[in-house]
């Protein structure tokens, strides 16, 4: 997915009319639009307990007048459901008169990379994973009663369109790994946690040195 922009059922240059006159004589204001894909799988007491997938996607409109503000939003990506939203921010103008405030300096730096981290590894893999961890726990210290892992992902795209059509864009992956043991001995137990992740691919997280370090730290 390139652009979210080109996700509506018009041309670009028709989404960024209609933004352009929507904020026209406002002080600010812009077209929010967010696409974003989630994953989660949790093993706990041996089995696969949680298995979710979620898509969302929409937009929303803003503009600012003096102390006023209007926002409408849609998760329908339409030239229909866009004037709608335009209709209804246009309202907060009510004969007011400003002047678009300038784009903000452009201080961004690429920190991390645009790849979806929930492909990869497969699901059926991420699964085989949470179980080798609660095996590998369980043969590792006897005590152990209950082990949950879990593995999440997402991947957000943004973009903002200004009034004056600049447009700036940002992806943002995000991963995590989290093992929680509960040892017991006895009428006395214990449980400990461990977690990590970043905004990066499940690469280096998912390894048998990495994982295994997970655990350890749980366990500990």
């Amino acid at each position: 997915m390139n652009s979210l922009i080109g996700q509506f059922d018009i041309s670009d240059d028709r989404v960024k009319e209609i933004v352009t006159e929507t904020i026209k004589g406002a002080d600010d204001g812009e077209l929010f639009l967010e696409y974003s894909e989630s994953e989660a799988l949790m093993f706990d007491n041996g089995r696969l307990k949680t298995a979710n997938f979620n898509t969302d996607q929409g937009f929303g409109l803003r503009a600012v007048a003096g102390e006023a503000s209007g926002y409408a939003h849609s998760s329908d990506l339409s030239e229909a459901s866009l004037l709608r939203a335009a209709d209804a921010v246009s309202a907060v103008k009510g004969g007011y008169s400003g002047t678009l405030a300038g784009a903000p300096a452009r201080t961004n730096r690429h920190l991390y990379g645009d790849e979806n981290p929930i492909p990869s590894p497969s699901f059926e893999a991420k699964a085989k994973l949470l179980q080798e961890i609660d095996g590998w726990l369980r043969a590792k210290d006897p005590r152990v009663r209950q082990v949950t892992a879990s593995l999440a992902a997402s991947w957000q795209h943004v973009e903002v369109v200004r009034g004056d059509g600049q447009i700036v864009r940002d992806i943002r992956p995000l991963v995590r790994i989290n093992v929680s043991v509960v040892v017991g001995s006895g009428d006395r137990q214990e449980s400990g946690s461990y977690g990590m992740g970043g905004r990066k691919s499940f690469g280096e997280f998912v390894s048998e040195e990495s994982w295994k370090h997970a655990a350890s730290e749980a366990l500990r």
